[in-house]
């Protein structure tokens, strides 16, 4: 199957074409047909597997300029609602539609005029509510309306404000009908019953919600908990790598170890989390991007979503407490069937995550030592042997001319 087989508009199969697309992933092959059709859809997909462009692409085909909001998008993060607003600018470059992207933590001016003449809204939650408030946004000619990464808005307390602003959103009437998408890697028990609420008759589309790719090659480094800072160290140290992003919990830890790692001389890192300034996280993407840092310590906010296909290893300073991040911290790896490696750093304390982690992705995870690494004994160590973790350095990607 190709894009020109699933029904989209010119407009949009043009720019598909131009981008150099020539097959649908799986979740775009099932879900760009019915989002044609005009059926609602409950989509399940992992990132890394084209789920944005799944709901763009029909969405851009199934509307016209008007200078008003169609199509609406809320996402959990700024970096997300940057991320899809550009794919939809992208996408929809031959449409005439034009894309609004709001989020908090900057100025009203520039939003406001986007507002003006926008098709198409990206938001995060609590800034959309705001434009409501304000009068610069208005929901009656809302046709589709799309809820991406639901599971996470759970996760940051969102879905109380998302219910209010679905009930501000048309409802299928004699009179108005309203496309819902919603798209979430898992559907907890509180996804559920959300979905059942808000969406009318909808097809299901399920790609692959608990596989981790197969080019992932998974590690847990034992080690006692005051070697934990200087073993992520000696895995720098020791591990060629391209591109590394160190997960920690908290924007703290980020910093700190953003610090540490600067002092071993390693210059290109740069920190990413929610008390950076939205202006220095998207710096600091796009640099990690174009090879400006090798290196990006950042809290789960850059786990879900971040588009950057050239990451060779993912290392998590902790275990995640919660195992579906496991999953979406080491999806940035192993991306468009690359190799890649996923190190998580485990002490006596995490042991039952660890085991959650295990259970979760359906494997058991190799236990590994340093080697040449100066240990204190854990008895986490007895099972682990030691093991190199050098390899071969891919080869740079080349970047484009603008």
């Amino acid at each position: 199957m190709s894009f020109s087989d699933l029904g989209l508009s010119e407009a949009v199969l043009s720019a598909v074409t131009e981008s150099g697309y020539e097959n649908p992933t799986p979740i775009q092959a099932k879900a760009i047909p019915l989002i044609l059709e005009g059926k609602d859809v409950i989509g399940a997909s992992q990132t890394g597997t084209g789920k944005t462009a799944a709901f763009a692409l029909p969405s851009l085909s199934l509307i016209k300029p008007l200078g008003k909001p169609q199509v609406l998008v809320l996402e959990p993060t700024r970096e997300l609602a940057h991320q899809v607003a550009e794919q939809f600018e992208h996408y929809g470059k031959h449409t005439g539609c034009k894309v609004a992207l709001i989020y908090g933590g900057v100025g009203y001016g520039q939003q406001d005029e986007q507002m003006k003449s926008a098709d198409i809204v990206v938001a995060t939650p609590g800034r959309l509510v705001d434009h409501f408030y304000r009068g610069t946004m208005r929901f009656g000619a809302i046709k589709i309306l799309i809820l991406d990464e639901v599971d996470r808005m759970l996760d940051m307390g969102f879905l109380p404000i998302v219910r209010k602003i679905v009930n501000l959103c048309p409802w299928n009437t004699e009179e108005t009908s309203r496309q819902t998408l919603f798209f979430s890697a898992t559907m907890p028990a509180a996804i559920q019953g959300f979905a059942q609420w808000c969406l009318h008759e909808p097809e299901s589309v399920e790609i692959a919600r608990r596989a981790v790719a197969d080019t992932i090659n998974h590690a847990f480094y034992p080690v006692s908990m005051d070697q934990r800072d200087d073993l992520l160290l000696a895995l720098l140290e020791k591990t060629d790598f391209h591109s590394v992003m160190i997960f920690t919990r908290t924007r703290k830890e980020a910093d700190t170890l953003c610090g540490l790692i600067k002092g071993t001389g390693h210059k290109e890192v740069v920190a990413m989390h929610s008390d950076v300034k939205q202006s220095d996280r998207l710096k600091a993407l796009s640099g990690f991007k174009d090879g400006t840092y090798n290196i990006l310590v950042a809290t789960d906010v850059a786990a879900r979503g971040i588009d950057i296909s050239t990451v060779t290893h993912v290392i998590n300073y902790r275990v995640p407490e919660n195992a579906e991040d496991y999953v979406h911290r080491i999806g940035r790896t192993g991306r468009a069937e690359s190799e890649g490696d996923a190190f998580t750093i485990l002490t006596a304390d995490e042991l039952d995550f660890a085991k959650s982690v295990e259970n979760f992705v359906e494997k058991k995870i190799e236990r590994r030592k340093l080697e040449d690494f100066e240990y204190t004994y854990t008895a986490l160590l007895d099972d682990s042997p030691a093991r190199p973790v050098r390899k071969k350095r891919p080869p740079a990607p080349r970047r484009r001319r603008k």
